[in-house]
C-alpha cells in the first residue's frame, strides 16, 4: 500500500475466521488501518482512519484502500447511517488513489456537510488503486464491489455503524454508483441499500466502441484521449486474452504508458492533442472485445430495486448531455424510481450545483423508517 500524507499510525487488523488464505480474502476482510490527521482529517469527525480491505476485481480477490469518517456526538438507534462516497476519475497510477492526497473541496465541502446532516462517510479508492494489481478503470461492477466491500469493512471496525447506507457518486464515482445501486440489495443482503445520487454519469460509451477505429478524428470534448486510454489499460491488465496491444499505434502504446505513470491531470496535459484514431491500428470490432466493454461499461438499465438520483450539466464536455438524456429515456421506460436534476455548468461545476440537491435526495431515502 502506498504510503500517505498525514499518516500518524498504522496497527494491523488480525484476520477473522480460520487462517486460510481464502478466508482472509473473504470480502470486506480489514488487513490495515491507519489513523488520519493533518490534512487529511476533517472538520466534525470524531474518527478518521484509512482502511485497506479485501474487495473483488474482474477475475478475483483484489485489495483496496478506503477512508472512514465518524459523525460527531453520539450514534442513533440502530447505528450511523452511511454514505458511500464513489469518487470521480483521479487516474490509474497507485499515487493516484483519491484518499492519498488532501482535495480541499472533499475535505472542507462534500464531507463535512455529509458528516454535519449525520452520517458516516466512507469512501473507497477502487481495487487497484494504492494496492497491487492495475485498476480496472471504469469497470462497473469491480467498482461496485469496492464500493460495498468498503461499507464491509468500515462495519467491522466500527461498531457504532449501522446497516442503513446510501451511495453517492460524480464522474466514475457516479457510473460506479449506478452499478452498486444495482447489484448491492443481492451482492449484501445484510446491508440495506436506500438509494443512489449520480452526477455527471458517463453512460452509453459502449455504444461508441464500434465506431472506433483509425478514422476517428480528434473529438470536441475534454480529456477523451485520457479515458479511452485509462480504460484500455486497465483492459489490458485484466482481460490479456483480448491482446490489447494488437489494436494500437506506437502513439497508442504510448498513451498507456502515459496514463499508467501519470495521474489524470498530467497524463491529460500529455495526451490532449492526440485523438483516438490516432492510437488504433484497426478497428475496435471484435466480439469477444465488444462484449468484455459491454459488460464493464453498460449501465443497468432495469432492474433497480432502490430510487436514483440523476444530475448533469448542460455544458458538460466530458459526459455530454445527450448521452445521459438517453439513460434517462431508458431508465424511464422501465420504470425505474428516478429523480433528475439539469444544471448550468461543466463537469464539475454542475456537480457542485447538484450537491444540495443530491443530498436532499439522500436525506430522504435515509432517514425515512
Amino acid at each position: 500500500m502506498v504510503g500517505a500524507a498525514g499518516v500518524v499510525v498504522s496497527v494491523t487488523v488480525a484476520l477473522a475466521g480460520p487462517a486460510a488464505a481464502r478466508v482472509g480474502e473473504a470480502p470486506g476482510t480489514v488487513t490495515d488501518l491507519m489513523e488520519l490527521a493533518g490534512r487529511l482529517r476533517v472538520a466534525g469527525a470524531t474518527t478518521a482512519e484509512r482502511l485497506t480491505y479485501w474487495s473483488r476485481g474482474p477475475r478475483g480477490p483484489m485489495q483496496s484502500t478506503g477512508v472512514l469518517y465518524l459523525p460527531e456526538g453520539s450514534a442513533p438507534q440502530g447505528g450511523w447511517p452511511i454514505i458511500a462516497y464513489a469518487h470521480g476519475t483521479s487516474g490509474i497510477a497507485d499515487e493516484c488513489a483519491f484518499t492519498l492526497q488532501p482535495r480541499d473541496y472533499y475535505l472542507t465541502s462534500v464531507y463535512p456537510d455529509l458528516l454535519r446532516a449525520g452520517y458516516a462517510v466512507v469512501i473507497s479508492d477502487y481495487v487497484g488503486l494504492g494496492t497491487p494489481g492495475v485498476h480496472p478503470y471504469l469497470d462497473g461492477p469491480a467498482q461496485a464491489r469496492s464500493i460495498i466491500d468498503g461499507v464491509r469493512a468500515a462495519r467491522a471496525v466500527a461498531p457504532s455503524l449501522g446497516t442503513h447506507w446510501a451511495v453517492f457518486g460524480q464522474s466514475q464515482g457516479g457510473h460506479a454508483a449506478l452499478f452498486t445501486a444495482h447489484l448491492a440489495p443481492a451482492d449484501a443482503p445484510e446491508l440495506d441499500l436506500r438509494g443512489a445520487a449520480s452526477t455527471g454519469t458517463p453512460s452509453n460509451l459502449d455504444a461508441l466502441f464500434p465506431l472506433a477505429g483509425p478514422w476517428l478524428p480528434r473529438l470536441p470534448l475534454q480529456k477523451t484521449t485520457t479515458y479511452f486510454g485509462m480504460l484500455l489499460a486497465g483492459l489490458r491488465a485484466s482481460a490479456p486474452e483480448l491482446d490489447i496491444d494488437s489494436y494500437l499505434t506506437p502513439v497508442g502504446r504510448d498513451v498507456l504508458r502515459i496514463v499508467e505513470a501519470d495521474c489524470a491531470a498530467e497524463a491529460d496535459a500529455q495526451v490532449a492533442s492526440i485523438g483516438i484514431g490516432a492510437m488504433l491500428s484497426r478497428p475496435l470490432d471484435d466480439p469477444a472485445l465488444l462484449a468484455a466493454v459491454r459488460a464493464m461499461l453498460r449501465v443497468p438499465t432495469s432492474g433497480y430495486s432502490v430510487p436514483l438520483y440523476l444530475g448533469q450539466g448542460l455544458t458538460d464536455l466530458e459526459v455530454p448531455a445527450p448521452l445521459t438524456l438517453e439513460l434517462i429515456a431508458q431508465l424511464r421506460a422501465s420504470g425505474t424510481d428516478l429523480r433528475v436534476g439539469w444544471y448550468p455548468g461543466d463537469h464539475l461545476g454542475a456537480a457542485r450545483e447538484a450537491f444540495p440537491d443530491a443530498l436532499a435526495f439522500l436525506r430522504g431515502v435515509l432517514d425515512r423508517p
